[in-house]
């Protein structure tokens, strides 16, 4: 009986076999173009084909901590109407994360096209001028699917306010180095007194913010409250450090150019001339968090004859002994596996690894320029024979180069600080303060303690400061610290400037 009914659903089955192994991903092929309307001109540069299953469109992402599947790769010469492909056969030409396209199981996901029309802009996307279609959602019975890059991603413009202002330059030195216009823009935080009293001046905070931040979180409709018994009013400047290759941290380098000499010898005079400030070394303060707290700290070993002084948080490694728990002077060390062989951890939340530096460097390998972990080498290394940052670490051995990491000790602040202390050390007395946290969420605690080590050997009077159970997030959320720093800055101005106060 069962042998009868097993017989009549043997064609069923085999149908239903059939289908269903055409629903593998290596049957998958995608198509895109571009219309005229978004680039008349053929194009060279990168590709990329992003999934999500989230209600987002797929361009958005992916994010650092919850990456999703998507492809990416690298054309020349497309014209409009051409078409660029992306299949589980070309997989010299294209790449992949977290895994190859024959692998993903896609089902579900929407997908969506980008091309990098814009690679000034460092955001994929989102970036201002890049190409993108619609969104489509993928299923069993569709496996070639077609994507018109039909819109573009407006440029973003900051609306003056009552309290905030734009400032933008063009800098002369970095557009010969780049052979190109390239601007340095910023946010001006007028004090509330500012209109009311025309006739005064006052010192000013530089701010920097970290990787992926700019000057738009300048933008703000009130004046900060500036809640200190000596009167004090700050300008406040939230510097734009985001450039294509990432995160510049205003040091001068062989690939981003000498974005240090343009903030200090274009911007910041520009800026002198248009608002009241009070231009002087001891009325200029610096602060900034992780990437920008490496910023700041750098500006003001660099320039201590420029700045008053500077309370950096969370900074990127400032000893490349400890580089996120890794000695890249250390021979045979290895990027993706310690001494024992096992994963290195990239970040963490109270005790659980969130992101592996294996895993993160490869998706940062496929979404191309801009990410974080490239963007050290933008500034550390020397521009290679291809025009291209030299790489510090094999991407796929994960093995360290140390003659490129030899060449990074001109960017270590501790070792800057140890060979140059004699002269250092008198130009940067009372003006070095960095405060981390022990459990720091991108493991920068070890490099910032061997700083304090350092400092403290040099018998200088540098605060360096890590404060026990807080993270990469907590250090500057919970408790004072945000207002202690503010009141140290005012006590700093004071003690040159008492008399100024009106």
């Amino acid at each position: 009986m069962y042998g009868s009914k097993i017989k009549l659903l043997l064609p069923f089955l085999l149908l239903l076999a059939l289908s269903q192994s055409t629903a593998t991903a290596a049957d998958w092929k995608f198509t895109a173009s571009f219309t005229k309307d978004v680039n008349a001109k053929p194009f060279s540069g990168r590709v990329y084909l992003i999934f999500t299953k989230s209600n987002r469109e797929p361009r958005l992402g992916p994010s650092w901590f919850r990456p999703e599947l998507f492809l990416s790769r690298d054309v020349e010469n497309v014209k409009p109407g051409d078409t660029v492909e992306f299949n589980s056969t070309n997989t010299d030409s294209m790449l992949a994360f977290p895994k190859p396209l024959a692998e993903m199981e896609l089902n579900g996901y929407q997908a969506q096209v980008v091309f990098r029309f814009n690679p000034w802009d460092r955001n994929i996307g989102t970036g201002s001028g890049n190409g993108y279609s619609a969104a489509v959602v993928l299923n069993k019975s569709t496996h070639n699917v077609s994507f018109e890059v039909n819109k573009l991603v407006p440029a973003r413009s900051f609306k003056d306010t009552q309290f905030s202002k734009l400032l933008k330059i063009r800098s002369e030195l970095l557009s010969k180095f780049h052979g190109k216009d390239v601007f340095l823009q910023a946010a001006v935080i007028l004090p509330a007194s500012y209109k009311k009293s025309p006739n005064r001046r006052y010192p000013t905070i530089f701010s920097i913010p970290g990787f992926g931040g700019n000057h738009f979180s300048g933008r703000t409709e009130k004046p900060v409250n500036e809640q200190n018994k000596s009167g004090v009013e700050f300008l406040r400047v939230v510097l734009d450090p985001s450039c294509p290759l990432g995160h510049h941290v205003f040091a001068d380098s062989a690939n981003n150019g000498p974005v240090g000499q343009a903030l200090t010898e274009e911007l910041i005079p520009e800026f002198d001339k248009q608002y009241r400030s009070i231009a002087k070394p001891t009325a200029r303060f610096l602060t900034g968090h992780s990437s920008g707290g490496w910023s700041s700290l750098w500006l003001q070993v660099t320039y201590p004859d420029f700045f008053g002084g500077t309370w950096s948080t969370a900074p990127d490694p400032v000893d490349f002994r400890d580089f996120q728990r890794i000695n890249l002077y250390n021979p045979g060390e290895n990027m993706y596996r310690d001494a024992d062989g096992k994963r290195r951890p990239l970040a963490r939340q109270r005790g659980n690894v969130l992101l592996w530096y294996q895993d993160f460097a490869e998706m940062e390998w496929t979404l191309g320029p801009g990410g974080q972990l490239h963007s050290f080498e933008a500034v550390f290394s020397d521009k290679g024979p291809d025009g291209k940052p030299l790489l510090v670490w094999d991407r796929k051995t994960g093995k360290v180069n140390t003659a490129v990491a030899k060449t990074w000790e001109k960017y270590d602040i501790r070792l800057i600080l140890e060979r140059n202390w004699i002269q250092l050390g008198p130009k940067l007395a009372g003006k070095l303060h960095v405060f981390m946290g022990d459990q720091d969420t991108f493991y920068l605690e070890g490099a910032t303690i061997l700083l304090k080590q350092s400092l403290k050997n040099l018998d200088g009077d540098a605060v360096v400061e890590i404060h026990p159970g807080k993270d990469h997030s907590t250090l500057t959320r919970v408790g004072n610290l945000r207002q202690r720093i503010r009141s140290e800055m005012v006590d700093a101005f004071l003690k040159h400037h008492a008399d100024e106060i009106q």
